[in-house]
């Protein structure tokens, strides 16, 4: 019969090494795994005996990708831990930081990662002959969301601006108005980029399986950077108690650890944040989902991806929304390598924000302005569950597809959560395999 091995290293946790294993003997599912890999890097650990200063530079350091969500829930820890608080100006900004990664994160998975899945081709490169006008369209956005970020964070990897009781340096109100114009320009290229996608939706598998969405909720506003925690389960949550939602454990599978909280999984991300908070979404955002029929709840996952570009309608509103009040308000006048004065109390804090893959958390209890305890809940790691749980209720409805057919759902399956950027960069290597039972 049928044995298939899906192994590949570069199906990862946090930019490392992952597996997905099938065997089938005689039409029966022996074996079904999404396999982690990774070696643990344990930067909780590099945490503990650093100062309140250094600690949010390091967390940047754990992804490339999400450098500046990281940053964000970072600061928020380290404030709420050493007793300060930051300017309205500040928190705009802020927010306009992790609207600039979660786009260019979003566009890039989207654009580069997810759209080839569609147009059958095994990269974006590919594609730059075939449809060249669509590639340079992903371009576009994705270094927009790029610019954001240089301008607000100071780069778009590892921003260094950013930094406990505020900004070390600010953007000009010039070039903020400049990415205004940027963004409000941006939105045609956006419309093209909806308008591929709904030409390709009927590709996209037709699976669902029910599961639990948790994600931060705000009666204000889509949240990203501040919210409350909220299960479509059970309803609001505790931030303050949130190991007791999110629940890691350790699996033999996976050097990385597993998450549960209601059920035997949980799912964070684009599609979470539109199933717990689709209300607060702006009106093109809104309007972009109907163009695909996505309303809550959708328990489809290969939706995440589609729900990506909702959010980054979404995103586009909204920055330009951050932008007119900071503009409105008049930015106060700062030196710049600004180092702002601090008197750090003992305490713990924890700090909460959305990442463009889903909740994050970081945890951190400080004493004479040393870290002396650290913990991070990475949104990957939290959606590991749920993936494994997905593959178990895929599988056995492939097996008669052919061959090619399966390899390719199963390639969007684990893609469809954008769970770091190495595993969707590469192409994952499907090997059938013919044995006896």
């Amino acid at each position: 019969m049928t044995e298939i091995s899906i192994q590949d290293e570069y199906v990862t946790r946090v930019e490392g090494h992952g597996n997905i294993v099938v065997n089938v003997a005689d039409g029966t599912v022996e074996d079904c795994e999404w396999q982690v890999v990774e070696s643990p890097r344990f930067f909780e650990s590099m945490f503990v005996g650093k100062d309140y200063e250094a600690v949010p530079h390091m967390t940047s350091r754990i992804c490339g990708i999400c450098s500046a969500s990281h940053v964000n829930a970072s600061l928020k820890a380290v404030e709420d831990a050493i007793g300060v608080s930051i300017s309205r100006q500040d928190e705009l900004l802020r927010k306009l930081s992790l609207n600039a990664e979660i786009i260019q994160s979003h566009v890039l998975h989207v654009g580069y990662l997810a759209l080839p899945d569609l147009l059958d081709s095994k990269s974006v490169i590919p594609l730059a002959n075939t449809h060249e006008a669509e590639v340079r369209t992903v371009i576009r956005l994705h270094r927009l969301g790029n610019e954001m970020l240089e301008a607000v964070a100071g780069r778009s990897v590892h921003s260094q601006r950013l930094v406990p009781g505020g900004f070390s340096k600010i953007p000009s109100e010039d070039e903020l108005r400049e990415l205004r114009e940027s963004l409000a320009g941006a939105f045609e290229d956006l419309e093209a980029l909806v308008d591929l996608l709904a030409e390709l939706a009927d590709r996209l598998p037709a699976f669902e399986r029910e599961t639990e969405f948790i994600s931060l909720t705000h009666p204000d506003e889509y949240a990203l950077y501040d919210g409350t925690l909220y299960s479509s389960d059970v309803g609001e949550l505790s931030n303050a108690d949130y190991e007791s939602v999110v629940n890691e454990y350790v699996t033999e599978q996976s050097t990385a650890k597993f998450a549960r909280h209601e059920r035997e999984s949980y799912f964070v991300g684009a599609l979470a944040r539109l199933n717990n908070s689709y209300e607060q979404l702006s009106p093109k955002a809104k309007a972009v989902a109907e163009t695909f029929g996505l309303e809550p709840v959708c328990h489809n996952p290969f939706m995440n991806n589609v729900a990506q570009v909702v959010e980054t309608a979404h995103l586009f509103e909204t920055s330009i929304e951050l932008i007119d009040e900071l503009l409105e308000a008049g930015l106060e006048p700062q030196s710049d390598y600004n180092r702002p004065e601090i008197d750090p109390e003992d305490g713990r804090g924890i700090g909460l924000v959305e990442a463009p893959r889903g909740l994050l958390i970081h945890d951190y209890t400080f004493e004479d302005g040393t870290c002396r305890a650290a913990n991070s809940v990475i949104p990957t790691n939290q959606n590991h569950g749920n993936i494994q749980a997905d593959m178990e209720a895929m599988v056995p409805t492939i097996l008669d597809r052919p061959e090619a057919e399966i390899e390719h759902t199963l390639e969007m399956l684990v893609r469809a959560y954008d769970p770091c950027i190495s595993c969707s960069t590469h192409y994952l290597e499907v090997e059938f395999v013919d044995g006896e039972a």
